[in-house]
């Protein structure tokens, strides 16, 4: 089985921080995380520090009193968790709605979007428990047609969701989104979703793991697992300043996920690029000229979509797919068209300077669902991956079922409860080596719809 990653090496370097806006300015949250140092022992070891393992340490110890230490290749956030857009919507799944209705039912869908609202609320109730002060913004998702032909399917779309979902969905005309939100060179009406808002990801990913300290949880950053091993009833996690000893795992890495580490894991993940831009703060004078007039997050009614908002110090942020090898001159042909894309949809911005740039990875699986539970070979490892671009809340929600199900007894089928579409691992990806390629032709395909949506 290969160690080699599936990207460029300078997607995977942990000991250099993304130059992100959030890195600039995350508040200083006092931790006593450090790397480990030496051989250890606990009840649960969670290899990532992001939303998904860190939710899974506050819950196990808080809630549960459970001796619990996470394992981080680089900071705590480094890597999806500190560089997301801040979205925390409804979302999770690359399957549009009538796959989802088609292959699970409508039963089983209403679940699926019940656990997207519950999720949503989580990170809400812990951001006013925990006092976590992380820019909130916004009460709404929008996401806008680019074409009349786009806009007449959000509108049967947003029907579904209203009446046989339950979903909180209304349409807009062109005209009514003008007047209520911005108007851009891409406006053909478009969807307003509730529940949803913004946050500073970092500033939450900082104190959700302060929480978890104060709650019992040991972190230990910059603790890179090298070896996994099993003795006896112990895992073994070998790290480069010593070993943790744990009866339990929870594998936690979503896109950078160290596939090579289990052999249960390799070639199921997906993961694929994306990138933001931010722009200086803009004036009154140039939100005024496309009529900005909102908080609430956005974003396009495309396969290959892009994501916005204005923050609350009035830059812009726009984001989207990355390039295809993860090396630092495909990252600066991305950003580069990104600013293209912007330009186009306000020229009335082509003078706002971009002052950050960054990329990351998020995840997808074969079957294009998120994937949680536990190792049908062996139940002691239990795992959260694959949010599809909504990690914020999806990943907070997972780690919070894993915590419950490695508690629980298995009598009270607690991953029996989750949506059927989340549970268990995925099929693995077919020749794997080749997943990059599988993704740009399936990214290739899309831009072809889209281009004749437009039409």
């Amino acid at each position: 089985m290969p160690a080699k990653r599936l990207y460029d090496a300078d997607m995977y370097r942990f000991d250099r921080p993304q130059p992100s806006l959030w890195e600039a300015t995350a508040a200083a949250v006092p931790l006593e995380a450090s790397p480990l140092s030496r051989d250890e022992r606990c009840d649960v070891a969670v290899i990532g520090g992001g939303y998904t393992g860190l939710s899974a340490a506050y819950h196990l110890c808080k809630e549960h009193h459970v001796d619990t230490r996470v394992l981080e290749a680089g900071p705590l956030g480094w890597g999806a968790s500190g560089r997301n857009a801040g979205f925390c919507g409804i979302g999770g799944t690359s399957l549009t709605l009538d796959q989802m209705l088609r292959r699970y039912g409508i039963s089983e869908t209403r679940r699926f979007y019940r656990a997207q609202v519950d999720a949503i609320e989580l990170v809400r109730q812990i951001l006013s428990e925990e006092r976590i002060t992380a820019d909130v913004q916004g009460n709404a998702e929008l996401e806008v047609a680019p074409s009349r032909r786009v806009f007449l399917q959000l509108g049967e779309y947003a029907k579904t969701q209203r009446d046989r979902l339950g979903l909180d969905t209304s349409v807009l005309s062109a005209e009514e989104f003008r007047e209520q939100y911005f108007d851009s060179s891409e406006l053909h009406g478009g969807v307003v979703q509730r529940p949803a808002f913004s946050l500073h990801p970092m500033r939450y990913l900082l104190g959700l793991a302060a929480a978890a300290e104060r709650h019992g949880a040991i972190l230990h950053p910059s603790s890179e697992v090298l070896g996994w091993t099993r003795h006896g009833k112990e895992h073994v996690l070998a790290t480069a300043g010593g070993t943790l000893r744990a009866r339990s795992v929870i594998f936690a890495t979503n896109g950078f996920m160290p596939e090579q580490l289990h052999k249960a894991f390799y070639a199921r993940p997906l993961p694929v690029i994306s990138a933001i831009v931010v722009t200086r703060p803009l004036t009154d004078g140039e939100l005024a000229a496309h009529g900005w007039r909102t908080q609430n997050q956005a974003i396009t009614a495309k396969r290959i979509l892009n994501y916005y908002r204005l923050l609350p110090d009035r830059r812009m942020l726009f984001g989207g797919r990355g390039h295809a090898t993860g090396s630092d001159e495909g990252a600066r042909s991305t950003f580069a068209d990104l600013e293209r894309q912007f330009r186009l949809l306000w020229p009335a911005w082509r003078q706002a300077g971009f002052e950050y740039r960054w990329h990351g990875l998020i995840c997808i699986t074969r079957r294009l669902t998120p994937s949680l539970g536990r190792l049908a070979e062996d139940p002691s490892v239990l795992f959260a991956w694959g949010y599809h671009g909504n990690g914020v809340n999806t990943a907070t929600w997972s780690g919070k079922k894993l915590a419950d199900e490695l508690v629980s007894p298995a009598s009270d089928g607690v991953a029996e409860q989750l949506p059927l579409m989340l549970r268990g691992l995925p099929s693995p990806f077919p020749l794997p080596r080749l997943r990059r390629h599988y993704l740009q032709a399936r990214l290739a395909l899309f831009r072809f719809h889209d281009w004749l949506d437009r039409l």
